[in-house]
């Protein structure tokens, strides 16, 4: 597995809350072995003290992005530097699995699973992957969702790095939101007034009055 893909491990974590909304994911031990996914043996040592120990991870992690999605990349690169030296990896070659064309064993870099605990694995493993990608495609892939309440990280891997959603439905969400914009301002720029065509076809303005025909 390259490097790189590890970075997915800080994605997930910083997703298990919801700021904006006021929801927690990360409440039980299940949840913390849940983030690890398949295969991974150090999430089986995973306890309640994980829970809080993750939580805390998890806000610097977010902090890393929040700075890179404010173009801070300085400060980015230093919040992650910070947890790589306080969460450092040990690599090994491995070679489970995989064979190349010739039938031998397809050596490539792998995580060791030596942490002292779950979250120290699991902060030295998605420490190293988005430190890794980020130096491949730069700090400005690192991004906050920006569709309001979300604030949810993603990682930006469009062509053109033009991605400012962490999906398909919230860029949906965002692009409805400002079209009603628009159109409220449309609406205020016109004034009190309401336009309709009459039985011409041409456009007729009627001026709100809460008085009546009578009483004029």
């Amino acid at each position: 597995m390259e490097l790189a893909s590890y970075s997915d491990f800080a994605v997930r974590l910083v997703n298990t809350e919801e700021p904006g909304r006021g929801r927690d994911g990360l409440t039980s031990v299940e949840a913390v072995r849940a983030l690890f996914g398949p295969g991974r043996q150090t999430a089986r040592r995973a306890n309640e003290a994980d829970v809080t120990r993750l939580r805390s991870v998890r806000s610097r992690f977010r902090a890393v992005f929040e700075a890179a999605d404010a173009g801070d990349e300085a400060l980015a690169v230093g919040l992650l530097n910070a947890l790589l030296l306080e969460f450092p990896v040990s690599p090994q070659i491995s070679g489970h699995a995989l064979r190349d064309a010739d039938g031998r064993p397809d050596w490539h870099l792998h995580i060791a699973d030596h942490a002292a605990n779950a979250t120290a694995d699991y902060a030295a493993t998605a420490s190293m992957g988005l430190a890794f990608h980020l130096t491949e495609h730069g700090a400005d892939r690192l991004g906050i969702c920006g569709a309001a309440p979300c604030r949810n990280a993603y990682l930006d891997t469009s062509t053109n790095r033009s991605r400012r959603y962490c999906s398909d439905r919230c860029a949906t969400r965002a692009n409805v939101a400002a079209y009603r914009a628009r159109k409220r301002l449309e609406s205020a720029r016109t004034g009190p007034a309401d336009r309709r065509e009459d039985g011409t076809g041409r456009t007729a303005e009627t001026i709100h009055d809460s008085s009546t025909v009578g009483d004029r």
